[in-house]
């Protein structure tokens, strides 16, 4: 059963990738006594960019899983997770040889220093079977595996949903949602359950954008002045995201409910009304890539780190020179190694998931 294209998302994807980047690359350099720049909100904003990642994920997946429950009264688990794997798996999976043979062979190898505090074995199979949050929490692994941790978070979701959308009636899958997302938040922010703030099992995001997604795909030709709605909340993503006046008011609690609102309500918006700067091809193939952008960010970090410190470091560039063109060089090689990564490695798998559709 194919899904209509929704608009703007996936040019969405690629600015809050850009974003975790932007949060990475200053504590990379500070790290190495490299020069930075992290003077303004937007360098601080990674974790947000991630949430959003979240309930983005959430919006397309839940509105997936309902329509199908929808029209068959039924969810094909094989089907679902079939397509889950061939799209997550693959650069998963590299990613993380990469990340283990990298600091467990590579750097030794070139004569640089790595505490791998951890058991090796341990740590493959929390990897693995999709545990990288609790990883990550444990053990510090280094930013090429750490990054995974929201992978896991995610999968872990996917495992959950779409049993439950099989067992859950249709009739009463919107309220049993909300219900869900009410309930799973004030667990979440409860002591009755530590671990799940511990390893950041964010499920709330997931939800409540998906929740949101139903409700704007049963009732959308009800919804008035659509545009002017989007074009307020994006205005507020814009606030939110370059500026601390929600973090910076609110309790923890209170920003991550705000957040989770925002989120859900702001897809739901962008959804129903295409705006040009998000459909620009440009625009659109780097969010298609964005998986990539996400998932090869820290390997390009890693890289531009040696060339800098081999060709760049001793030429004496002023301080903001030197910012910019790391940055440039990490943007620059991580879009180029995402985009090789789409077109002769994913797309493969791509391929086969477009057969089970």
């Amino acid at each position: 059963m194919k899904v209509k294209v929704l608009p703007n998302l996936t040019g969405l994807r690629f600015f809050l990738a850009v974003l975790v980047v932007f949060y990475h690359v200053p504590q990379f350099c500070k790290n190495r006594g490299l020069p930075f720049f992290d003077g303004l909100p937007v360098f601080h904003k990674g974790s947000e960019a991630v949430w959003f990642f979240f309930a983005l994920s959430g919006y397309l997946i839940i509105r997936q899983l309902y329509i199908e429950k929808n029209h068959t009264d039924t969810i094909s688990l094989g089907r679902f997770y079939r397509k889950r794997m061939l799209r997550i798996f693959p650069l998963y999976y590299l990613v993380l040889t990469f990340g283990f043979l990298y600091y467990q062979l590579i750097l030794p190898n070139l004569g640089f220093e790595f505490e791998n505090d951890y058991n090796l074995i341990k740590g493959i199979l929390l990897s693995v079977f999709f545990l990288p949050n609790v990883f990550s929490v444990l053990y510090r692994p280094g930013g090429i595996i750490e990054i995974l941790w929201s992978i896991g978070i995610e999968e872990q979701f996917y495992l959950f949903v779409a049993p439950l959308f099989l067992m859950v009636p249709k009739k009463y899958l919107i309220k049993g949602l909300l219900g869900f997302t009410i309930g799973y938040f004030m667990l979440f922010f409860s002591d009755l359950m530590p671990q799940l703030q511990t390893f950041s099992v964010y499920f709330f995001y997931f939800a409540a954008a998906g929740f949101c997604s139903i409700v704007t795909y049963k009732y959308q030709d009800k919804i008035p002045n659509k545009k002017a709605i989007a074009i307020v909340l994006m205005i507020l993503l814009g606030v939110y995201f370059t500026t601390n006046v929600f973090s910076d008011s609110l309790s923890e609690m209170g920003y991550h409910l705000y957040s989770m609102i925002l989120f859900s309500v702001s897809l739901s918006a962008l959804s129903l009304v295409p705006f040009s700067f998000f459909q620009n091809r440009i625009v659109t193939f780097l969010g298609t890539i964005s998986y990539g952008i996400y998932m090869f960010h820290a390997f390009a970090m890693q890289l531009t780190g040696f060339l800098f410190l081999r060709f760049i470091n001793d030429k004496k560039l002023s301080e903001p020179l030197q910012i910019l063109l790391f940055s440039g060089l990490v943007i620059g090689i991580t879009i180029l190694i995402a985009a090789l990564s789409f077109r002769y490695y994913e797309s493969f798998f791509l391929k086969l998931k477009k057969r089970t559709e």
